[in-house]
């Protein structure tokens, strides 16, 4: 863990778009291989965090999270890894949460998650739910999924799945805790408030809408958790998304990335690049400007705990994306984890981790004991 209490990763939605310069679109096994590729480079060049999304539709191909991210725990020993999305909306909490606990085990500790609604809203049907019912589910899968982590026999009823009597969940979660959870949101108010309710992470996706956005809803989160009683609102636990893309030289930086931005399933067709960078959190140019305009995040979210950016999408060839990571890990964040620590009051959090989520459990054993 980096000595500002801030974690710095990368999070990839996975998706498998054409290169718009060359026209080849890389094959699903390939697009797969190449999102490894990116975890294990991410971690050799000092990253804290890799994040995968889950989605259940072409063009994409993360569908399954936990088996994705246990091959690359496999192959790597320090990252953390998480997820930039688990759809708690349509995925039954029983196998989350025997999922999540295998994981962890496998993992060492390495695994946390975010839970999210997802942005597609035909899976829904795909998996016997309905879309009209997304935050009343998201309510109830989440409180499912706490006691299956937390109680040794859960005996539960709800609205949307059958009973459960007199369940164990198998594995339990390493040293009997569980997995951290972030909660995932772009634009729903209700979200902050789930995560600011459980004392969760409330991770700002940050990466299409404006800064004054971004900060009602990190501002709504962390009044809220004070509500609850679990610290100030300053000691909230805040994650936030970027996009970025670098050369040495900015101009140089613009002129390559303009065509995948342009064609992009998400944004292209839409706004110029000149607008959308001024709008949002992207920034295309030199390693400094990346610095900056991520410095200035923390103007209006507070101090936070995790930063993960965008790198690995519209058709980028995998060989670019790797070039990012060298650039992410020699000249961005060695001097973001150096600038986001000065001023850092003491009292706001480090980003948690398996290890500081046991020693946080075991410490009113410990006062008892004494």
């Amino acid at each position: 863990m980096s000595s500002t209490g801030m974690q710095f990763g990368i999070f990839t939605v996975g998706d498998v778009t054409a290169d718009p310069t060359t026209g080849r679109k890389p094959t699903e096994a390939e697009r797969i291989k190449a999102t490894v590729a990116i975890a294990k480079k991410a971690e050799e060049v000092g990253l804290d965090v890799f994040a995968t999304g889950e989605h259940h539709n072409p063009p994409f191909v993360p569908s399954s999270p936990t088996t994705l991210l246990g091959y690359i725990a496999a192959q790597t020993e320090r990252i953390q890894l998480t997820t930039a999305t688990t759809l708690i909306t349509t995925n039954d909490p029983v196998k989350l949460a025997e999922d999540y606990s295998v994981l962890q085990h496998l993992a060492d500790g390495r695994v946390d998650l975010m839970l999210g609604r997802g942005n597609t809203g035909p899976v829904y049907p795909w998996f016997g739910k309905d879309i009209r019912a997304a935050l009343p589910l998201t309510v109830e899968n989440y409180q499912l999924l706490r006691r299956l982590w937390r109680e040794d026999v859960v005996d539960w009823d709800g609205e949307y799945r059958t009973p459960l009597h007199g369940f164990t969940l198998a594995p339990r979660p390493l040293d009997g805790v569980p997995p951290f959870v972030w909660h995932g949101s772009i634009r729903s108010p209700e979200i902050a408030e789930l995560a600011a309710h459980y004392g969760d992470g409330f991770f700002a996706n940050h990466i299409f809408w404006p800064p004054s956005h971004t900060k009602r809803m990190v501002q709504l989160y962390r009044q809220r958790f004070e509500h609850y009683g679990h610290g100030g609102a300053d000691q909230a636990i805040v994650g936030l998304g970027g996009q970025v893309f670098m050369r040495a030289n900015s101009q140089d930086a613009v002129n390559e990335f303009r065509p995948h931005f342009d064609n992009a399933p998400v944004y292209g067709h839409g706004p110029s690049l000149e607008e959308f960078s001024a709008q949002t959190p992207l920034t295309v140019g030199s390693p400094q400007q990346v610095i900056d305009k991520t410095l200035g995040f923390r103007d209006y979210v507070g101090d936070y705990q995790r930063q993960l950016f965008l790198i690995d999408h519209a058709g980028l060839p995998l060989k670019t994306v790797l070039e990012q990571l060298d650039l992410l890990g020699e000249h961005v964040i060695p001097v973001l984890r150096k600038e986001f620590a000065i001023g850092r009051p003491a009292h706001v959090p480090d980003a948690p981790t398996h290890r500081s989520l046991v020693a946080a459990a075991r410490r009113p054993e410990i006062r008892e004991a004494s």
